[in-house]
Formats: structure tokens, sequence, C-alpha cells
């Protein structure tokens, strides 16, 4: 595994590429995606391109793996954003050409099913960025969330340390993105409650790993994207979030006891666990309900800590990943959990 490096950034008025690596979603829901597309023009001055598989539901690996040599290849093209996440973009990694995407990196957004494309980027020796697709964070009703917009632009534009807040307010639930009543106002949100810290007696700084918790599951059952030499990982910063899926406390614990019983997990300087999405339309959970899961989830994570990881600082309720807010992370870039002070700053 070679070191990732930041690729260069865009700059108002480059093109930016947006595929959709996982799932066709913009074509079936265009409401959200016409949005984000265009607050990329208006926001934050860009320009964004669509490819051949961008809009299209049911695309091969292969399509959308030509979508994505294209995007890498094009010199026109400064940046590479997901329109949204999925659940099979791991059977796209074996048609991907590694060396073209390493001859010509690019700064790469996205997350949830994104995590594989990540993963691939950080093996290939490129930062990647945790966050901010086209379709959620770019198209969110009403108004982007002040946190997620200026946490992206950082990302996008500039260089160096950006220190994370906890959220202010935060939303957890959806709306109907077919019903255009949904885009004429913001979503309620509640008020923000902080970041919770376990063994802050110290400091961690290193590259990032992790994503989507049942993603690197899956990674890891396949067998992709994993370092073979596991001391490749000796003072990483792991961060991890789950879905709107909801993985039970049970799911979760699992992932990370097979991390712990591969010797992966105690490699970690810190963990960034995500504050947890409780919500979907599958489970409309209360607030009642969802906030009996999101502690049911925290007590299987230190549940696998106190097992493989005793002493391994961890800062829980961090908005990464499927939240809103949300943050973005660098993957494969430096991360600082500083304890003491109770700060958290990722370098863009």
């Amino acid at each position: 595994m070679q070191t990732p490096v930041y690729p260069p950034k865009p700059a108002a008025g480059d093109q930016v590429a947006v595929i959709s690596p996982s799932a066709g979603l913009p074509g079936l829901l265009p409401l959200p995606f016409e949005l984000g597309l265009e607050r990329l023009r208006t926001l934050y001055g860009l320009r964004p391109v669509e490819y051949p598989a961008t809009r299209k539901m049911g695309s091969t690996p292969q399509e959308r793996a030509d979508d994505i040599h294209a995007a890498f290849a094009d010199p026109a093209v400064r940046a590479v954003l997901a329109s949204i996440g999925g659940d099979d973009q791991i059977t796209v990694l074996p048609f991907l050409d590694r060396e073209l995407i390493r001859a010509n990196p690019k700064p790469f957004f996205g997350y949830s099913d994104n995590t594989n494309l990540l993963a691939f980027l950080r093996t290939t020796g490129i930062v990647g960025y945790h966050g901010a697709s086209v379709m959620v964070e770019l198209g969110r009703p009403g108004a982007m969330h002040p946190q997620t917009e200026a946490s992206l632009r950082a990302a996008l534009f500039t260089t160096g340390p950006y220190e994370l807040a906890p959220a202010t307010d935060w939303n957890d639930v959806s709306r109907d993105w077919a019903d255009p009543a949904t885009f004429d106002s913001e979503p309620a949100t509640r008020p923000g409650t902080g970041w919770t810290w376990h063994n802050a007696d110290r400091v961690a700084e290193g590259p990032s790993w992790g994503g989507n918790l049942e993603i690197l599951g899956w990674l890891l059952m396949a067998d992709r994207e994993i370092a073979r030499d596991l001391s490749e990982y000796d003072g990483n910063v792991l961060f991890l979030e789950t879905s709107e899926e909801l993985p039970s406390a049970d799911e979760v614990f699992r992932v990370l006891r097979n991390m712990g019983e591969r010797g992966l997990l105690r490699r970690f300087g810190a963990l960034l666990m995500a504050r947890a999405k409780t919500w979907s339309f599958q489970s409309p959970n209360t607030p009642e309900q969802g906030a009996r899961y999101a502690a049911e989830q925290r007590a299987a994570v230190l549940r696998a800590l106190r097992t493989y990881a005793p002493d391994m600082p961890a800062v829980f309720d961090v908005d990464l990943g499927h939240t809103d807010p949300q943050v973005v992370i660098p993957y494969g870039g430096t991360v600082r959990v500083d304890g003491p002070a109770r700060r958290i700053t990722v370098t863009y």
C-alpha cells in the first residue's frame, strides 16, 4: 500500500464530474439531484458534468467503471462527486484500472456504498473525501445545513487543518423526494447534544481509514482493499458510521468483533463513531425509540472496544456519514483526535 497523497483541488469555474458508481437514482428521483447540481453551480461556482450511467438504473459494473475511468482521465475535470450510494459498488472494483486512476489523481467525494471506492483510492495512494453526495447533502430541501456547506467548501477548495465542531442542531428524519412539496422548506431539526468522549486522556493523530460499517464488513468478507500487512494501520484513526438500513446492535458488534479477531481493531490510535442514523421509511422510529437504538449501538461499540482495544480513545456522535449536518472526513488524510482538549481536527 502506498502512503496516500492529496490530489490537486479544483477552483471556482472548474468542471467536476458527477457519477453514479452505485445506483442511478438521479433517473428515478430527479428533484434532489437537479437541486444538488444547481447548488454546485451557484454556491460553489463549479460546472458539473454528467456521464452515461449517472441517471441509468440497472447499469452494469463495467458501465459504472467506464464512467469512473472517463471522469478521472479527463484533464478538464478537477474533482469527482458521487450522486448517491447504493448496495453493490463492490462489484465495480474488479473492473477498475488502478494505474489509470493513480496516474490521474482527483478528489473524490462520496460515502455509504462509496466506501468501496474510497478504500480503493486509499490503497491506490490517493486521499479521498468521505461525504457530500449530490442528492443528499447538496440536494437537501430548503437549504444546505451551514455546517455541511462550510465543511464541503473547505474540503473542495482549501488545504490544511480544519477543526470540526459538534452539530448545533441535527435532523434524523427523511422526507419523500418524489413530492415537490418536500423541497419547499428545510427539515425540522433538534438541538445539538455534543460529542461523548471515551478514554480521552491522550492525543492520537494519523491517516484515517473506515467509512460505512456495513460496507467495511463486505470488504472484509470479500478480502478486497484491505492491506495484507495490518501494521499499515498502526496509529491510524478509524472512523465508522451506519446507514439508514439501521443495522442491529448485534450486527454492529459482530463486524467489530471480526475486525478484532483479525487483529485489525487494536491497530488504530482512536475511533470516531458517527451519530447513529435512527430513522428510515422502513423503521420510522419515534425520538424515544431512536434514542434507545442509538444507545444500544453505542453499548455494542464499547463492548467491542473493551474486548479488543480497551485503551483506544473514542468519540461518539460525530456528524459524519448518514447525518444532517455532515462533515467531510479525508479518507487516508490526516485526522487528529485531541482527548485532553476535546478537539478533532482533519486535514483537507
